[in-house]
């Protein structure tokens, strides 16, 4: 039997694709090396992607259960954390989602977990405010915005009131519209269109961000300002993004995967809240849309693409 045969095995569920997940993984992996847990070495990964569809997780997940995995990493949200939690009461299972581990029945507190599961909560629920906060400063005159969301997400439908509030506070209108298909967001971008809305933000789901280029392509043609939750978007050509560092929560989640590797129970490991959030501006798509950063913003930004 070879040395790799008798090593733990890290079960790695995500409702993201692979190549969508590439430079996020290589922060896991840091977490992991980081305590002392190489894959390859002393530890093996078994790696189940959904792709974007939540209709998968289950079955995924329960093929991770049935392999008999020493713990699931399950990392990108809540559906996939969900998925884990329904497959098995007795694996350990370390999650990094964006919504309240407690509201979404994961943990029981944030401090004392309880059963088999702790992990890295993103917060992304509670940046909403601020990033509509942003989306306003840099586009001053915006009326109406548009919400773009995906309903299949459980998250969706508490951040969709946390926005609504936010937008109220502010005197806003805003516009939400489903997608959970490539077709759902074509058509929402022109119900976005037809009514006129001055900004744009994106939901916090995996789909969506599994739709990078298109949402990029149609917030261009029809030059709409959009606001984005992760650096991703923003560096892959969206106008700017405001949230967590996700790659700092990645490296957080590969060291509560190794710590509980080493023997610690998830009920003993206190979910970690995200102590890093960053605001991301492309210039070049503020250019293109002839928007002029405010020097306030432009001090404030952790990061400037050009």
């Amino acid at each position: 039997m070879s040395q790799l045969a008798t090593v733990p095995v890290i079960g790695f569920l995500s409702a993201r694709s692979h190549a969508d997940s590439a430079g996020l993984l290589v922060s896991f992996w840091k977490g992991l090396t980081e305590a002392g847990y190489v894959d390859g070495q002393n530890v093996r990964i078994e790696y189940r992607f959904a792709e974007g569809r939540y209709d998968r997780l289950a079955g995924l997940a329960e093929d991770l259960v049935g392999r008999q995995v020493a713990v699931i990493a399950a990392i990108s949200g809540t559906p996939a954390a969900l998925a884990a939690k329904a497959a098995t009461t007795t694996i350990p299972i370390v999650f990094a989602n964006g919504a309240d581990p407690i509201e979404s029945g994961l943990v029981k507190t944030l401090n004392r977990p309880g059963g088999n599961l702790s992990g890295v909560t993103f917060l992304a629920s509670e940046t909403i405010p601020k990033r509509l906060e942003v989306l306003h400063e840099l586009v001053p005159k915006s009326q109406i915005v548009g919400y773009l969301v995906n309903p299949v997400n459980p998250i969706t439908e508490g951040e969709v009131r946390n926005t609504a509030a936010a937008a109220r506070s502010r005197d806003l209108q805003l516009l939400v519209h489903d997608a959970s298909t490539e077709v759902a967001i074509d058509d929402g971008f022109a119900v976005f269109v037809q009514r006129r809305v001055d900004a744009l933000i994106i939901g916090n789901d995996t789909f969506l961000s599994s739709r990078k280029e298109q949402i990029f392509a149609r917030a261009q043609q029809h030059r709409i300002p959009t606001m984005y939750y992760e650096r991703e978007f923003a560096a892959a050509g969206g106008l700017l993004s405001y949230g967590t560092d996700f790659a700092d929560s990645y490296r957080q989640a590969g060291i509560y995967v190794a710590r509980v590797l080493s023997g610690v129970k998830p009920t003993d490991l206190p979910v970690q809240q995200p102590t890093k959030f960053e605001l991301v501006i492309n210039l070049k798509a503020a250019k293109a849309l002839a928007l002029t950063v405010p020097p306030a913003l432009l001090a404030r930004a952790d990061e400037l693409i050009d």
